[in-house]
């Protein structure tokens, strides 16, 4: 399940694409999980763990990757922090809830990300609340954000 702290999060990483410069694998990076979340919200295609081809920025190394795409992988694969996803667009929303479907996991958000009209399983750190769709998410997020 996905679980959501609203507003400041002290133990929070606060600016997860410059933690993810230190931190990030090259395995991490053709994990195939990885590629289609590069594709997807980058419109890029990894070519092995040190290049990825840009159809904006043409061959780049995986720092050069959106702070999303960052923050995402950062997700999935560090487990022992909480990162603050405030940077990443709506975009991201559902690779957060697919990452949180194959095991929980924990973010920090300081603004409504748009997690789309589906339904979803989400747990509001902030209140303890469960909630599943957009519908019932904003006035509970709203109290925070």
């Amino acid at each position: 399940m996905l679980n959501i702290f609203y507003g400041d999060m002290r133990e929070a990483v606060y600016n997860p694409a410059a933690y993810f410069k230190y931190d990030y694998e090259d395995e991490w990076i053709i994990d195939p999980f990885v590629k289609e979340m590069i594709l997807d919200v980058d419109k890029s295609v990894v070519l092995d763990s040190g290049v990825i081809d840009s159809p904006v920025l043409g061959k780049i190394p995986p720092l050069n990757l959106s702070g999303g795409v960052k923050t995402l992988i950062l997700v999935k694969f560090n487990t022992q922090k909480i990162f603050n996803a405030s940077a990443c667009g709506d975009n991201c929303a559902k690779w957060f809830l697919e990452i949180a479907r194959q095991e929980d996991r924990t973010i920090n958000l300081r603004h409504l990300m748009d997690f789309g009209r589906g339904d979803f399983d989400i747990r509001i750190l902030n209140t303890g609340q469960i909630v599943h769709s957009m519908r019932e998410l904003v006035p509970v997020a709203g109290e925070y954000v």
